[in-house]
């Protein structure tokens, strides 16, 4: 473990933000509501909660990566698909069960859906704090050469060409 990775569950729950605590309660719920009759949607079902809590606990150790539509849009059809396969599974298992586990699938949806409105579908990293520093000061790095203004008129590009022209 890196210095800079979370290490034990407390420092992991610490490091989420609200919905992402929410979608790790209801995902830990959804393994949780999978106890009894246990088929190929049951390990369907656990297998998306534990994705779940991965993508929570990599987003916790600072992990840069990027989803295509979010994390909140991904937590949002974990939920969904939890959800109907858990319709699925309906008369095959007790009502009750069915009905703690459609719950614990809608806290996951809903989780994702909060997440979503809350952080944009690009989600990318913030950059590192140098190349944010960079870019507040105007400063450039001193490995990259600055740019030339008029491009290169076969003169490096900094300096313009005389008013007559090149002879």
């Amino acid at each position: 473990m890196t210095a800079d990775s979370a290490g034990s569950l407390p420092e992991t729950w610490r490091r989420l933000n609200f919905e992402q605590r929410v979608a790790a309660v209801g995902a830990l719920l959804l393994i949780v509501s999978t106890f009894g009759p246990f088929s190929f949607v049951e390990a369907a079902i656990v297998l998306t909660a534990v994705g779940v809590l991965a993508l929570l606990r990599q987003r916790a150790d600072r992990k840069r990566f990027h989803l295509p539509f979010g994390d909140g849009t991904v937590i949002f059809a974990a939920g969904i698909w939890s959800a109907l396969l858990i319709v699925v599974r309906l008369f095959d298992r007790p009502l009750g069960q069915s009905v703690l586990a459609l719950a614990c699938a809608a806290i996951l949806a809903g989780a994702g859906a909060r997440e979503r409105t809350k952080r944009p579908a690009d989600d990318l990293p913030p950059p590192p704090e140098d190349a944010l520093t960079e870019r507040l000061t105007g400063r450039e790095s001193a490995s990259e050469p600055p740019p030339s203004p008029g491009g290169d008129c076969g003169n490096g590009g900094n300096v313009p060409p005389p008013r007559g022209g090149y002879r």
